[in-house]
């Protein structure tokens, strides 16, 4: 070989030399450049990664229940529907069934199944398209409570950092329990509690293997496989589940079987919710909102107790669609009482003030509006046992006291016309005592007794006896001229079987976080309305209402009951309030037209009757069969009728004799007895005998003067 062609090689050599040298070092720069690349960019990932710690407090959102007083559920607020549960709630096999259909894999692989995605490509390429996925249970956990729903690469990696962050620092079993809470089912079922109840009406610990299978295979395309609208696809991907889990070993082939040929049966979890329970409800939801705002009341998982009784419930909305019905049926040529008419009650607890049932109105779903809590009725001739508590709180009368029952006329006032007020049935008895005044619900005389008392004391009263709302300023309220809610009247009538005790309206009994903890506990309110002897001679004169006045239907209750019915002009309103020794409730009639309900449909045709078969659902709760005994300071006394006088032994068993209807009993206050008795002695000391039986015979004249 010549020396020109040795050079000629080493100079090949020596270039190619430096060329690879070259290469190799522009490769080594650029690998160095690329993983410095991707060192900064997983770096910068990292950082913005979110704090997993997050996860380990995992509370998600959860229904808030509410429950009736005897505990039972009888509503649902939420945002999501999800009651959380604990893997020791969740059957192996319900767990095993998501497993399957899943990951397989999720107790062996760091939170990154790398093998699941080859297997997951090959069926996918193998198919044709996309029938597996790759994602881990635990990176589903992480794009659900951590991620954006975005799809890219960077959020797949971010994924995958976070599932792989989570795996090392929660047990496979707090990862499995977060994600069956956390995934979303479809028919606004959130979690696999509130599936069980959404598609099968049951628990998840109560699930079978086949209704397992179904539930595992919805995740994946909630309404592609919600078995309501599509139960063949429901089957098809319960199919599936139940042979990857034969394929895993997680059951037998002939189980996996088995379950797939067993019949479904589909069942939504329902609430027996006594009708016209909304009108409560609502009312309790506006107060719960505003103490505890309405996110944390849909997504807290408050528990809150009230004081409703279902069975009564139902019983009030059945005794006042009754009673709709039947007045419509009276009324056959009226077309638009149909339509019009409403009607509302409320029934409340005498010890403690729990309101145990509560019709708001015709029908919820129509109209919101709660006639009870938020409407205002005239209460008519139902408002006068307040101004009789007030004349006989101020001492003007006693249930003896004789006034004349007559026409009364008042000079015009600001409308320029004057005013005579009239009894409902146009006539005048004459002198009658206050008590039989009340039971025949004389207008003349509550309208004298509110001339002589005063506005301002009867105002007084009133809000002393529970009624906050505002009062007519003239001589129209001693009729019940003024609208207020039938709530207040009803507490008002409260004080009168309670020893002149009103109680409070109370709805809820407590609440609690979704931990058990109490939050809050509402104990009864009771106030003092009246003075115990006068809420006792009310309570036998509101008694003699029912027992011969216009309240007689109430009789057939079977137990002691008192209460007074009220009736507006032209029959526009018809209202009883009454009580049993536990129970107060007020029932009444309108419409929404402000028309007259008919002719003659009074208080005690209309809404009497709808209140004494409400009470009857009352009785087997009852406990006392009785009223509270007299107050010490009272005592019944024997009075005549005509007079009012008061009748000795030797009187009373004459009248008897004679006429027992001219006896009238009446509770007296004991102490202006004896007081009345010291007076009279001592006048009687400085008087001759003939002067003496003179003031007797006139002692029982007329005792308030008469217009």
């Amino acid at each position: 070989m010549s020396k020109d062609n040795t050079n000629n090689t080493s100079q090949e050599k020596n270039s190619k030399s430096g060329a690879l040298t070259l290469i190799i070092i522009i490769l080594s720069a650029a690998f160095l450049l690329t993983s410095a690349f991707i060192c900064i960019a997983i770096g910068y990932v990292y950082l913005g990664l979110p704090d997993v710690s997050s996860i380990r407090n995992y509370r998600p959102a959860m229904v808030t229940t509410v429950l009736d007083a005897d505990m039972n559920p009888i509503a649902y607020w939420y945002e999501q529907k999800r009651w959380p549960v604990t893997r020791e709630q969740v059957p192996d096999l319900v767990v095993k069934a998501f497993l399957a259909a899943e990951d397989s894999r999720f107790y062996e692989h760091p939170g990154i199944d790398f093998k699941g995605v080859l297997r997951a490509a090959f069926k996918n390429i193998e198919a044709g398209g996309l029938v597996q996925g790759a994602s881990t249970i635990t990176q589903q956990v992480t794009r659900a409570l951590l991620l954006t729903p975005e799809k890219s690469f960077v959020r797949k990696f971010k994924e995958a950092m976070l599932a792989w962050q989570i795996d090392s620092s929660l047990t496979k079993d707090e990862i499995i329990t977060i994600y069956l809470n956390e995934i979303f089912f479809g028919n606004n079922a959130y979690g696999i509690e509130s599936a069980a109840r959404t598609y099968f009406g049951k628990h998840v610990w109560e699930l079978s293997l086949s209704e397992a299978a179904i539930l595992a295979g919805l995740p994946q395309a909630p309404s592609k496989y919600n078995p309501y609208k599509n139960i063949e696809a429901a089957k098809k991907r319960q199919s599936y589940v139940l042979k990857r889990m034969a394929e895993e070993g997680f059951v037998s082939h002939d189980l996996s079987q088995l379950a797939y040929d067993a019949p479904v049966f589909l069942a939504k979890e329902s609430l027996d919710v006594a009708p016209g329970t909304e009108f409560f409800l609502a009312d309790i939801r506006r107060d719960l909102e505003k103490r505890y705002g309405v996110n944390r009341l849909l997504t807290d998982g408050l528990t809150i107790q009230t004081t409703l009784k279902s069975d009564w419930q139902t019983k009030a909305n059945d005794a006042v669609r009754e009673g709709m019905e039947k007045l419509i049926k009276r009324h056959p040529k009226d077309k638009e009482l149909d339509k019009a008419l409403q009607s509302a009650l409320v029934a409340i607890d005498l010890t403690n003030g729990d309101v145990k049932a509560m019709v708001g109105g015709r029908d919820f779903a129509h109209d919101q509006f709660n006639i009870v809590t938020q409407g205002r009725v005239q209460p008519g001739s139902s408002f006068k046992p307040i101004i009789y508590s007030a004349a006989i709180a101020e001492g003007l009368i006693s249930p003896n006291t004789l006034i004349v029952d007559e026409p009364i006329s008042f000079p015009p006032g600001k409308s320029g016309q004057s005013w005579q007020p009239k009894n409902y049935d146009g006539e005048y008895l004459g002198p009658i005592t206050i008590k039989t005044a009340l039971t025949m619900s004389r207008n003349v005389i509550s309208v004298k007794i509110a001339k002589m008392l005063g506005i301002k004391k009867i105002h007084k009263t009133a809000m002393e006896m529970g009624i906050k709302s505002q009062l007519a300023d003239d001589l129209t309220i001693a009729l019940g001229s003024s609208a207020i809610p039938l709530i207040e009247l009803v507490q008002a009538y409260s004080s009168f079987p309670n020893h002149g005790i009103r109680v409070t309206p109370r709805f809820i009994k407590g609440v609690w976080d979704r931990d058990g903890s109490l939050l809050e506990v509402s104990e009864p309110v009771l106030l003092k309305g009246l003075e115990p002897v006068a809420a006792y001679q009310m309570l036998d004169m509101l008694r003699g209402v029912v027992q011969s006045g216009t309240g007689t239907y109430a009789r057939s209750l079977g137990v002691p009951a008192g209460g007074k019915t009220g009736t507006t002009d032209d029959c526009r309103d018809a209202l009883f309030v009454g009580f049993t020794p536990e129970v107060v409730t007020g029932v009444w009639f309108g419409r929404e037209d402000k028309k007259s309900l008919g002719a003659k449909e009074t208080g005690g045709l209309v809404a009497c009757p709808v209140w004494t078969e409400f009470m009857r659902c009352t009785l087997a709760d009852m406990q006392k069969t009785s009223f509270d005994e007299m107050p010490d300071e009272a005592v019944l006394v024997p009075v005549d009728k005509a007079t009012g006088e008061k009748l000795n032994e030797e009187q009373l068993q004459q009248a008897m004799a004679e006429d027992a209807k001219s006896v009238e009993w009446v509770v007296l206050d004991n102490k202006k007895l004896m007081e009345e008795s010291v007076e009279s002695d001592k006048q009687e000391d400085f008087l001759p005998d003939d002067a003496g039986n003179q003031k007797k015979e006139k002692d029982f004249e007329f005792k308030l003067p008469t217009w």
